[in-house]
């Protein structure tokens, strides 16, 4: 098993521990170590303790299994108001929601804001100025959730 599964097991059963979910994992090579990133999240948004529970039973079992050989830093968190949409279950936990989303369209790279509505197979549906833009998961380059501020 890869090392980013391994985590992702480890983070899984340590999430379903505490009730929540396993939203995503990230792996950053820096100069000091390896940093482990793990966001969780819950319906009504998880807490910190919920934050250092997850990262206190993952830290534990990273090291009495000795997933990661090198010096690593583990940050457990949730992903936030605008939280980024990089898998399907992302999108698909973001229906009616409003997102920020830059794609290919041709030779450009075009970023809009829009309410997402359905998610596709291939392809994901936004209403944008009064109209339905269907946009390939593909030419996605970049999504997260909008939160608007001035409101």
């Amino acid at each position: 098993m890869e090392q980013k599964e391994r985590i992702e097991h480890i983070a899984k059963k340590a999430c379903s521990d505490v009730n929540v979910a396993l939203y995503d994992i990230s792996l950053k090579q820096a100069s000091k170590g390896l940093i482990v990133l793990i966001y969780i999240t819950k319906i009504g948004g998880a807490t910190i303790n919920e934050c250092k529970k997850v990262s206190r039973i993952i830290s534990e079992a990273l090291e009495t299994e000795d997933v990661i050989s090198e010096r690593f830093f583990l940050e457990v968190s949730s992903p936030g108001l605008e939280r980024f949409l990089n898998q399907k279950k992302h999108y698909v936990s973001a229906i009616d929601e409003k997102i920020q989303i830059s794609f290919a369209d041709g030779e450009n790279i075009v970023t809009i804001i829009g309410i997402l509505k359905e998610v596709l197979p291939e392809s994901i549906k936004i209403e944008f100025e009064d109209a339905l833009k269907e946009i390939k998961l593909t030419d996605v380059k970049k999504a997260k959730t909008y939160f608007d501020y001035k409101k």
